[in-house]
């Protein structure tokens, strides 16, 4: 919504100096998009709402985007209300927060309508853009291996491409390459070597002999064909001597499984992989399509990312040259796809798609946390960087690696001080189209940012949209079958998914089990979750603290990785009191296919810990002047009306002693200003009487030709030297004593006022040894 027409309004320029915001719009060229864009910023930073506002901007232009939604954040980009009445915010309101606050549901939702009104306002947006951007795209949550949104069919990833094979063959070979080491990830194979891997030159020669003769093959295709490949020979070898028959039979077995599983049927059915018909809608409308993967686990995650940006790849080759942006790829929290050493399916994908892609008018934008976890080259590509605070010193000095010779001519040391300097929402900016890094802060979102929303809501907010949900026995009846017998055209109508069953899904051994809020109803849906709480204890000589606390985290639906354990945050639970099994006649939700995980969940619990020790540290302040430190958790304003009500009840008391001390010190300086008074006195006496000795004698040898009075004279000069130094010790018992005077009044003991003294802040992190994990497993939470 920026004045300047086809620009994308990202917010307002932020002074670091003075701390403020200014009138000043940051407009974003979209054709900039074509050269990437990585964001970056840590949990709380506020790139979640940066860049629902750049998807915003987006879809305003007519600009399609699929988006890949880890975690469950986009799907806040169906949370558009363009009345802003209180009933629309007040399902997507965590209940927690209101029981936290001490207020109703319709409070709460009055509450936030006003604040997202107002926040509005304040950026120059209203109800009007709200439904300009509801009007301007179509949106909808997709989500593979799942009904719960519109599932997804990878048949397609299969078929034969619309590309002539001589004219092709390169690009084609590597989207074989691609989707085969995703398909062997899928059953289990690991560190798959294209050059070395038996199993993936086998499938990959498979797929290219069907290919280049025009013929789409199914997975029952693929698994037959690897008992009896159509080729004799591969390379120099005879089939046999290559790959044993009895060898490929054990292969066929593993992806026989993977065909024969009950799961499988949900990736084969809802939209197939098209990418025209994720971006585009039949009439030429844009489309926003969010794939939500947060309930896959890491293999099935991998697999469909691969699957999906080989499809995008195919349809963008048949596209033609364009300077402009013509679509988006926005992917939320790419580490794991794309890292700096390994070499996962995703990864060649994506690095061709952002060295190529510009041509073809598509920009990807990728986001992490962590650019530690970045490939290089990935970094060193991209030509806009949107850059948050960030989590520790090694992610910003490896972003500064590559960001110093796009920055400019900025000095690393003016970059480094500027990202260490950034507050929440604001963000350093930094274009390769334009001269000069700016720092601006980013607009409100104009929709509703709830946070990361469960598999559970996702039917609820497709609704929201106008997405009417899937359903598996109408899909059946409207569509056609292959050679396996399932379906392959995907069909919309009435949802009648049932999600929830009284038998209790049994999660692996050896992971405790709790059950939540209990209502005594005997009809309780229990939603799996992740349970974690740990005792932290904190000690330190200096300043003297020996304090512990307890930290509760639940996570519903935890995803595969990337748990958020800082937002999940509740009250400490009482274990002891919880109930020990569930309401009987209660249903249950199923476990996510994570949960069933061993591995998991001894990884995770790891996480729990070390996000522990990394993030809560334990602040404490000190003021060396009162010569007192702060309680455990006790706030900086707490801690500074403490110290107030200390001096204001000491200075009586306080003021006493020091005055005390001070009347003390003031009567021997006053004794011995008189004491060196007099002290110069008897110097000057016995100066005159030295001279006086000197002079009669010096006539007594002019006058009467002889000396006399020499003992005399030698004897006055004796006692002005005396007189001298005890002057002299007395001037420096006097300095003494003035410096003790100045110590006084500017120490310890100084008289005291009102004023704050200075505080200082005081990190203490816990020793690992000092973490003491209570409880970690599967938390039934009743609803």
């Amino acid at each position: 919504m920026s004045p300047d027409s086809n620009q994308f309004y990202l917010g307002k320029l932020f002074d670091l100096k003075t701390n403020q915001l200014q009138d000043t719009h940051l407009n974003y060229d979209p054709s900039d998009l074509t050269t990437h864009a990585i964001i970056t910023g840590m949990t709380g930073s506020g790139k979640t709402g940066l860049c629902i506002s750049l998807l915003e901007e987006a879809a305003l232009e007519g600009i399609p985007a699929i988006v890949v939604d880890p975690k469950g954040d986009l799907t806040n980009l169906l949370l558009n209300f363009p009345r802003l009445a209180p009933v629309d915010f007040e399902p997507w309101i965590d209940p927690e927060i209101a029981r936290r606050a001490g207020k109703t549901m319709p409070q709460l939702g009055s509450e936030t309508a006003k604040q997202w009104r107002s926040g509005l306002k304040d950026w120059g947006l209203g109800t009007a853009n709200i439904q300009a951007l509801k009007s301007s795209v179509d949106r909808t949550i997709y989500t593979p291996g799942s009904t719960a949104g519109i599932p997804v069919n990878i048949l397609a990833s299969f078929a034969a491409p619309q590309l002539d094979w001589d004219m092709n063959q390169e690009l084609l070979r590597d989207k074989i390459a691609s989707v085969i080491t995703a398909l062997l990830t899928l059953i289990g194979m690991k560190d798959i070597d294209p050059l070395r891997s038996r199993e993936h030159i086998l499938l990959s020669n498979i797929v290219e002999f069907a290919w280049q003769q025009g013929k789409s093959l199914s997975l029952q295709d693929i698994i037959l064909q690897t008992q009896n490949p159509p080729m004799d020979t591969l390379g120099a070898f005879k089939m046999d001597a290559f790959f044993p028959a009895h060898d490929r039979d054990q292969l066929a077995l593993l992806l026989n499984n993977f065909l024969a599983s009950p799961t499988f049927q949900t990736w084969i059915e809802g939209q197939p992989l098209n990418a025209e018909e994720l971006l585009y809608t039949k009439d030429g409308k844009a489309r926003q399509s969010i794939f939500y993967i947060a309930h896959l686990d890491e293999t099935e995650r991998m697999f469909f990312i691969t699957l999906l940006f080989a499809a995008v790849e195919s349809w963008m080759r048949t596209q033609r040259g364009t300077g402009n942006l013509r679509s988006l790829i926005y992917f939320d929290e790419i580490m794991g796809y794309l890292p700096p050493v390994a070499n996962p399916a995703s990864k060649p994908i994506m690095i061709r798609m952002i060295k190529q892609a510009r041509a073809f008018g598509m920009g990807l934008v990728l986001t992490t946390q962590n650019p530690v976890d970045l490939d290089y080259k990935a970094l060193s590509n991209a030509g806009t960087w949107i850059i948050g605070r960030l989590q520790t010193d090694q992610d910003k000095q490896r972003l500064l690696d590559g960001l110093e010779s796009a920055a400019g001519g900025l000095a690393r040391n003016d970059l480094d001080r500027m990202i260490s300097a950034l507050p929440k929402r604001v963000f350093l900016y930094q274009n390769i189209h334009q001269k000069n890094s700016l720092i601006f802060q980013s607009r409100w979102a104009m929709d509703y940012l709830a946070g990361p929303l469960t598999l559970t809501q996702i039917p609820a907010l497709n609704a929201l949209a106008g997405v009417a949900p899937f359903n598996t026995k109408t899909q059946a009846a409207k569509s056609t079958t292959n050679n396996l017998g399932v379906s392959v055209e995907a069909g919309i109508g009435p949802y009648s998914q049932t999600y929830s069953s009284q038998n209790k899904p049994i999660p692996p051994a050896n992971i405790t089990e709790y059950y939540l809020i209990d209502p005594g109803n005997g009809k309780s849906i229990y939603h799996p979750s992740l349970l974690a709480q740990a005792e932290v204890n904190y000690y330190s000589r200096t300043p003297n603290v020996n304090f512990s606390r307890t930290i509760t985290v639940l996570i519903d639906n935890p995803p595969s990785a990337n748990l958020d354990w800082e937002n999940n945050c509740v009250d400490a639970l009482d274990l002891k009191s919880l109930p020990t099994s569930a309401q009987s006649g209660a249903q249950f939700d199923p476990l996510p296919s994570t949960i069933k995980d061993t591995k998991w969940w001894s990884d995770r619990n790891k996480d729990f810990e070390n996000w522990i020790y990394e993030s809560k540290v334990l602040i404490v302040y000190s003021s060396k002047k009162l010569g007192i430190i702060s309680r455990p958790e006790e706030t900086l304003d707490q801690f500074q009306q403490r110290c107030r009500q200390i001096i204001s009840q000491g200075a009586s008391a306080g003021n006493v002693v020091f005055d005390k001390k001070r009347d003390a010190l003031q009567n021997k300086i006053n004794a011995q200003q008189a004491n060196i008074g007099r002290l110069q006195a008897e110097l000057t006496s016995r100066m005159v009487n030295e001279g006086g000795h000197v002079l009669g004698t010096l006539f007594n040898v002019l006058t009467k030709g002889r000396v006399s009075g020499v003992n005399s004279s030698l004897s006055a000069e004796r006692q002005r030297a005396s007189a001298q130094a005890k002057l002299n010790e007395a001037e420096q018992l006097l300095a003494n004593l003035k410096q003790q005077m100045a110590d006084l009044q500017g120490g310890p003991g100084t008289r005291l006022d009102n004023s704050i003294p200075d505080i200082q802040e005081i990190k203490i992190a816990p020793a690992k040894r000092d973490i003491i994990i209570k409880a970690f497993g599967l938390a039934w939470k009743a609803a």
